[in-house]
């Protein structure tokens, strides 16, 4: 048995810097040195054991089998998502039905930028409703390449739009984690963070635009793009305060898509942004960055024809997201849903035995094993049903699953590396000291308590599992210094969200999808400035509302 001991030295402060450590060689290694993401979070989890074993003297055994649930559970539940959401779309490539996708986003409007914040933040975030982990990044990465931006913009595109949808992503899993561990209801938590996300939801289209296109970009597609931002924010508001929290993005996501359609009926850009546009753009910048590939190493289709978009090829390339919708919708039914859960097994990880400072036995050595109700599960699910329907042949959609393995595979070793990591840090206590660090700034905690979200997504790649590592802290430490515990929590997941385009497990998923595997450094440095910016602005508005400027808006 390990009993955490979370300050060393004889200061907290000196025992936080060395329990930083490890993400301070992780994001160096990345940033500075360009290192790949794979090799990078190898290094990073040898340290965290080091600093564990030599700093918190947890025992050598206790510290690899913390780090190998880690492991296992970077592949289990989190890659078990992305790696069937990419085979369902591999197989739409393979059979041409993905072409005919493009072509029918094409049709709502032919300007690229508009395109791209139709799928990467609208078609995103719908993505993120139902999946989450990863697999809207994945897709939309994809998707944006074929519009005719380079893989780089693709990646960076992707991942910032992968923002203001994520604290409500896979069904609210990151609120029902914080209502977890925090003890609050999900419907306060839910509407709190729905008075903090939709703020941020009104700029994020508007970034997207800038990066396709530049300020020139951003003038000229305005009315589409407040349309967008607005309409999703107060779609966001309105679903978490007073429809449903699992369906807040879900709703937000098909009210904002509509918003724009319906823009684009009455008005379009004086000054359009072509695939012509986009190509000379993609070259420009490939060449920038050193001659990247404008296909990188993204699945393409082996077909020699062109499906003709016809309407049944219309449905047949959307079939894919609408059975993924309805399997989801119907895995959501309490008998379904309790039937799913019935085999079940949760245990606790054989020979790890750690306990907080209190001796209380930590919950995150017991591992689930939902893998009939795990979203992975349900996608793989969704592909079986899709095969027919898409027409492609078991063989050949065999062959595309295991394809997409051999595609991600510097992706599933990142993952369950940064995992290994995260509960290494987690278990041996480090993660902990420095919450305690951070959570002794007194009066200026709401200052800083979206950063603890945003550290914990970093190293963990999920919002839901910063909720469930800093919940508890976070309500603890606004007891103490007299701030609403609904108003600390929230912020935890709010924060977080931001730090999902930095961290290096969604680094490697947009790297792999696009064909740049080894230059998560480089992305990373192009979408770290936008995560910290978008930080900076999400303190000032927890901030805000912990006082009487903004008070009003806290449940």
């Amino acid at each position: 048995m390990y009993t955490q001991v979370l300050e060393h030295f004889g200061s907290l402060g000196l025992t936080a810097l060395v329990a930083a450590l490890p993400l301070l060689v992780l994001f160096i290694l990345l940033g500075v040195l360009r290192m790949t993401a794979w090799k990078a979070s190898l290094v990073a989890l040898v340290v965290s054991l080091v600093v564990a074993v030599a700093v918190y003297s947890m025992p050598v055994g206790q510290a690899l089998l913390s780090g190998t649930l880690g492991a296992v559970f970077g592949f289990f539940p989190i890659l078990w998502i992305v790696i069937n959401a990419i085979w369902v779309y591999n197989m739409t490539v393979e059979t041409g039905h993905f072409d005919v996708l493009q072509r029918s986003f094409a049709r709502v409007s032919s300007d690229q930028r508009i395109q791209a914040v139709i799928i990467a933040f609208c078609f995103g975030a719908l993505l993120e409703a139902l999946a989450g982990f990863g697999t809207p990044v994945a897709i939309t990465s994809v998707m944006l390449i074929a519009l005719g931006l380079s893989p780089m913009k693709s990646a960076v595109v992707a991942l910032v739009a992968n923002t203001a949808p994520v604290a409500f992503g896979a069904l609210a899993a990151p609120i029902t984690a914080l209502s977890t561990t925090s003890g609050l209801s999900v419907a306060d938590l839910g509407a709190m963070t729905g008075r903090q996300t939709p703020v941020l939801a009104v700029f994020v289209p508007l970034v997207l635009v800038f990066l396709v296109d530049g300020k020139r970009g951003v003038r000229a597609t305005l009315p589409a793009t407040l349309a967008c931002g607005f309409t999703f924010a107060i779609t966001q508001y309105l679903a978490s305060n007073f429809l449903s929290v699992p369906l807040t993005d879900i709703v937000a996501a098909l009210f904002s898509a509509g918003a724009v359609v319906a823009v684009l009926r009455v008005w379009s850009p004086s000054e359009p942004y072509t695939v012509e546009h986009a190509r000379a753009a993609a070259a420009a910048e490939d060449a920038a960055d050193g001659g990247l590939p404008v296909a990188g190493g993204v699945t393409t289709s082996t077909r020699t024809d062109v499906l003709p978009e016809t309407r049944a090829n219309v449905l047949r390339a959307y079939a894919p997201y609408l059975v993924i919708i309805v399997v989801f919708s119907l895995a959501q039914i309490p008998a379904i849903k309790s039937a799913l859960g019935s085999v079940t097994e949760k245990f606790g990880w054989p020979g790890l035995d750690v306990r907080d400072p209190a001796g209380k036995a930590l919950s995150l050595q017991t591992f689930k094993f939902d893998w009939l109700a795990a979203a992975g599960t349900l996608l793989l699910i969704s592909g079986l049903i899709t095969i027919p329907l898409l027409g492609i042949s078991p063989a050949r959609a065999l062959a595309r699953y295991g394809s997409t393995y051999v595609q991600l595979k510097f992706a599933i070793i990142t993952v369950m590396s940064v995992l290994a990591l995260a509960y290494v840090m987690n278990a041996s206590g480090q993660t902990a000291s420095l919450g305690l660090f951070l959570a002794g700034a007194g009066g200026l905690f709401a200052l800083i308590a979206p950063v603890l979200g945003w550290l914990g997504v970093a190293v963990t790649g999920s919002d839901t599992s910063a909720n469930t590592l800093f919940g508890a802290l976070q309500v603890s430490a606004a007891n103490q210094v007299g701030m609403s515990p609904v108003l600390a929590a929230a912020a935890n997941g709010a924060g977080g969200v931001l730090g999902k385009m930095i961290s290096p497990q969604n680094l490697a998923i947009a790297a792999g999808a696009v064909g740049l595997a080894g230059k998560e450094g480089d992305i990373f440095r192009k979408v770290v400035g936008w995560s910290l910016g978008f930080l900076a602005f999400m303190c000032v508005l927890v901030y805000l509302q912990s006082t009487p400027v903004l008070g009003w808006m806290v449940v």
